[in-house]
């Protein structure tokens, strides 16, 4: 019978020539998923496992800016995402893809204005970044928008 190794997802050995050591030593790429919420009113950085189940760290930008109307801005955002990559940096993840995500659906289609700001303090960090993907949800068809039949009234 022939025995067969079977590696888990958050573990890859894919070795570059900058990634070997002077030793020749092989480093081990833990990989992690950085979703990043971010609307006009707030932003959300969520670091999960390479699967997407295991929460490993979270941050809003609420929790570093006093004012409700700067929960967007990029200095939060900045805040945010070093916080979180400083949390997941000690659990051991190495490498990250990215998911951006805006509202969708009948709301904006476009993300906030901290996410620039988010995915460059990510790349700073120090971690190997694999794929940034927009997983902002568009709808084919839509449900009705709010705001009744005549609209908003001002």
């Amino acid at each position: 019978m022939v025995k067969t190794k079977i590696l888990t997802p958050l573990y890859s050995l894919r070795m570059s020539e900058s990634q070997k050591s002077q030793e020749g030593e092989q480093r081990r790429e833990v990989w992690g998923i950085i979703h990043i919420y971010s609307s006009y009113n707030n932003i959300v950085v969520h670091a999960t496992d390479i699967t997407g189940a295991e929460t490993l760290a979270v941050a809003s930008g609420g929790m570093f800016v006093e004012s409700g109307r700067l929960e967007s801005s990029p200095y939060a955002a900045t805040r945010a995402a070093n916080y979180v990559m400083e949390a997941i940096k000690q659990k051991g993840i190495n490498a990250v893809h990215i998911r951006v995500r805006a509202p969708g659906g009948v709301k904006s289609k476009t993300p906030g204005p901290g996410t620039q700001a988010a995915i460059r303090a990510i790349a700073r960090s120090g971690v190997m970044i694999g794929r940034i993907e927009d997983v902002t949800p568009l709808p084919h068809d839509s449900v009705r928008r709010k705001g009744g039949r005549r609209g908003r009234r001002v």
